[in-house]
């Protein structure tokens, strides 16, 4: 089946190519015969009620020096793909929402969006986590300063964050002896006016933070542990987390299996669980990423794998691709 897809994401130039999931999306669109249309957010726009965007034709290379060709530049209905990936990186600003609902108007014409846009606008990546609060650490969210220090005094050492970053970006640990502590508070919440996030802190961190992702519904069967450099609580790739591949735990597939079916129910095909110890963190459902990491480890399998890995052996991108053609079809 020779389809189309749109993509609106980062400036490709810009993205580092053998660790990008949304190039190994790209990728395994190409391996099977698919037109890709690459878009950056601001080549979007409505007119006369219709969704359109400035589309370029790419070609995309499994190469780190030159992993794309554009062809010229096209004004056409977004709804001239089949399918659309959403995989704009947050911050997940006003112009992040304005681009949903641009999608949105290409889904009433047609398109199949992934991720569903009303889901990303309805599903903050920390936020949703307290539908499931069963499974969360002891979780605060609050402007109050007040609020968060006497959080910190109860808990000892503690976690904030704030509720649109990515990478680590303003991730704090904080305990109550922190010279620091109410300056960081102050800052965090723009002197009690901004929500911030603060969670008991999971010293299990050290093994891990572990991104499970999530397909259709079903948990990959190996997640990405990001163990924290030396001197680091933070276990994000970007803030030099290092990456090892990991068997998903019974504990870790039971809180995919109790919060899948709601994710499936709002059209969140591709999704990124946040665990540390037995404990969820985020539910990432933006841009999640690790599939470059995790493919490599499918790739270094033995040739007669277990039947729980069978699947993955071909590429989480194509696990992917195909859930896609089942919407479509």
């Amino acid at each position: 089946m020779s389809l189309s897809i749109g993509i609106v994401m980062d400036p490709i130039e810009s993205i580092t190519p053998y660790k990008d999931t949304t190039l190994a999306m790209m990728l395994a669109a190409s391996a099977r015969g698919w037109t890709i249309n690459y878009m950056q957010q601001t080549d979007l726009y409505l007119d006369k009620g219709r969704a359109f965007a400035t589309q370029r034709k790419v070609s995309v290379f499994d190469n780190n020096d030159h992993w794309y060709e554009l062809d010229e530049a096209i004004d056409k209905p977004l709804a001239s793909n089949d399918i659309i990936l959403m995989r704009k990186d947050p911050p997940f600003d006003m112009d992040y929402i304005y681009t949903t609902h641009i999608l949105e108007r290409a889904e009433s014409e047609g398109a199949y969006v992934g991720n569903k846009p009303s889901s990303l606008r309805d599903v903050n990546e920390k936020l949703y986590t307290a539908w499931f609060n069963e499974f969360c650490p002891t979780t605060i969210v609050t402007t109050q300063e007040e609020r968060l220090k006497a959080f910190v005094q109860e808990h000892g050492d503690v976690i904030i964050k704030p509720l649109d970053g990515m990478g680590g970006a303003g991730i704090f640990k904080l305990n109550p002896n922190d010279p620091n502590l109410n300056i960081i508070l102050e800052q965090s919440t723009e002197e009690s006016t901004r929500q911030i996030m603060a969670q008991k802190f999971v010293p299990e961190i050290s093994e891990g933070d572990k991104r499970v992702l999530v397909v259709n519904g079903q948990a990959m069967p190996f997640a990405l542990a990001r163990i924290p450099a030396q001197g680091e609580t933070r276990g994000n790739l970007a803030a030099g987390g290092r990456g090892v591949a990991v068997p998903v735990t019974d504990k870790e597939r039971r809180i995919v299996d109790a919060i899948a079916p709601r994710l499936l129910e709002k059209g969140l095909l591709f999704v990124g669980m946040d665990v540390i110890g037995s404990f969820l963190t985020e539910i990432n459902v933006t841009s999640p990423t690790c599939v470059r990491e995790l493919d490599a480890h499918a790739h270094s399998l033995p040739d007669a794998p277990s039947p729980d890995a069978s699947g993955y052996r071909r590429g989480i991108s194509d696990i992917y691709l195909d859930a896609l053609v089942q919407q479509i079809t």
